[in-house]
C-alpha cells in the first residue's frame, strides 16, 4: 500500500518500472497464488487444500491499487471492505496492493476476513517494518465503522490480515515466515476469553530468498520464481507446474512474459545511462582538469546513476544492482558509500 508522499517517488521510477511493479501485483492476486499463501501463513487454512481455498474461500475478484475508487463512490452493493482506498479525513489516503475478502472455516461456521497483500523490496526503508504493517491492519480494522458495522455493533468486527512479501531482504531473514498476532496473557488467574473476540489482526512477513535455498513445495520457493526477473518464462512454466501444480493461463503466460521483458529493458537501459553518462562526463572533466581522474571520476557517477536507477525501477538492493551492472567485486564499497 502506497501514501500520497510516495507518489514523487513513484514518478522518479519511470513508466517501465510501474509497469512491472503492476505485473507483479497482477500476478499475485491470481487465487491460485493468494491461496498458496494463505496455506501457508493464515492458520484458518492449515487444514484446506489450495484448490479448495482458491475455488472456495475466495470471495469475489482480489481488487488491485490500479483500480481504486473513493469510499463516496463505492456503490452499496460493493461487498464491505473490498475498497482498495481508504479515506479518512484526520488520516489521510492509503491505497493497498491488493485487497481481497475471504471466508475461513472455523467451528463449523463461516468467519469473513480482510486480507491484504503487499510487496516491499526494502526490509529496512527508514523505520520497522512491522509497525508499518501493524499500522495497515488497524486501518483496515477503523474503516469497517460505517461498513460493516456501526454505533456499539463492536461484534461485527471482521479480523484483519496484512501479508507482506520482501523480495530483497538482508541474508540473516531471507527465506523466512513471521507472523504477529494479539494474543492472551493470564497475569493473575486463568479467566479466559474467546478467541475470535481478541484475535481480529495479524500481520505476516515472506522474506524471500533464492530457489535454491527454498524448501521445494513451499511459498518462499514459489514466490521466488514467480516475482524472479532472472528466470525465463518457460523455465518459471516448468518449475511452477511441476513443484507447485500450477498451470499458468494464457493470461498468466504472458504477464510473465512482460515481466521478463521489462525487466531485460530495464537492466538495458542502466547499463546504456551508465555508460553514456560516464562518457559525457568523464571526457568533460578530463578536458577541463586535463587529467585521467577526471574521466574516471565521471564512469564513477555514471555507474552511480545506473545503480540508483536498477535500485529504483528494478527494486534491487544496492549489491544486485551492481552485480547486474557487472561492477568488480573491490569497488562495491566505494558505490556503496557513495550511495549513502
Amino acid at each position: 500500500m502506497d501514501n500520497e508522499n510516495n507518489f514523487s517517488r513513484s514518478i522518479s521510477a519511470g513508466s517501465a518500472g510501474r509497469r512491472y511493479d503492476s505485473i507483479c501485483k497482477k500476478l499475485l492476486s491470481y487465487k491460485i497464488i493468494l491461496a498458496w499463501i494463505m496455506k501457508e501463513c493464515m492458520t484458518e487454512y492449515n487444514n484446506c487444500t489450495i484448490d479448495e481455498i482458491a475455488e472456495k474461500y475466495i470471495e469475489g475478484a482480489p481488487l488491485i491499487s490500479e483500480e481504486a475508487v473513493h469510499r463516496d463512490e463505492v456503490s452499496t452493493s460493493v461487498i464491505a471492505g473490498m475498497n482498495t482506498e481508504d479515506n479518512s479525513i484526520s488520516e489521510g489516503t492509503v491505497t493497498y496492493d491488493i485487497l481481497f475478502n475471504a471466508i475461513a472455516p472455523a467451528s463449523g461456521e463461516l468467519i469473513d476476513l480482510i486480507i491484504n497483500i503487499e510487496a516491499q523490496s526494502d526490509f529496512y526503508p527508514g523505520y520497522p517494518l512491522i509497525k508499518r504493517m501493524i499500522y495497515y491492519c488497524s486501518r483496515m480494522i477503523s474503516s469497517q465503522y460505517g461498513t460493516v458495522f456501526e454505533h456499539s455493533r463492536y461484534d461485527k468486527i471482521r479480523k484483519a490480515y496484512s501479508i507482506w512479501i520482501c523480495t530483497n531482504p538482508p541474508k540473516e531473514r531471507s527465506n523466512t515466515i513471521t507472523r504477529y498476532s494479539i494474543q492472551e496473557e493470564h497475569i493473575l488467574g486463568a479467566s479466559s476469553e474467546i478467541k475470535e473476540n481478541y484475535d481480529l489482526m495479524t500481520a505476516v512477513i515472506i522474506n524471500l530468498g533464492s530457489k535454491s535455498e527454498s524448501s521445494s513445495g513451499k511459498i518462499t520457493g514459489l514466490l521466488e520464481v514467480l516475482l524472479s526477473t532472472k528466470i525465463m518464462p518457460d523455465e518459471k512454466k516448468k518449475i511452477l507446474n511441476s513443484d507447485y501444480d500450477i498451470a499458468l493461463t494464457e493470461k498468466m503466460e504472458s504477464e510473465v512474459s512482460d515481466m521478463c521483458n521489462i525487466s531485460m529493458g530495464i537492466l538495458e537501459e542502466g547499463f546504456e545511462k551508465g555508460r553514456e553518462a560516464g562518457h559525457v562526463q568523464g571526457l568533460a572533466e578530463g578536458r577541463a582538469e586535463g587529467r585521467a581522474e577526471g574521466r574516471a571520476e565521471g564512469r564513477a557517477e555514471g555507474m552511480l546513476g545506473a545503480v540508483r536507477s536498477l535500485m529504483e525501477t528494478m527494486k534491487l538492493s544496492a549489491r544486485q544492482a551492481m552485480v547486474a551492472l557487472k561492477i568488480p567485486e573491490d569497488e562495491y564499497s566505494k558505490y556503496e558509500k557513495m550511495l549513502k
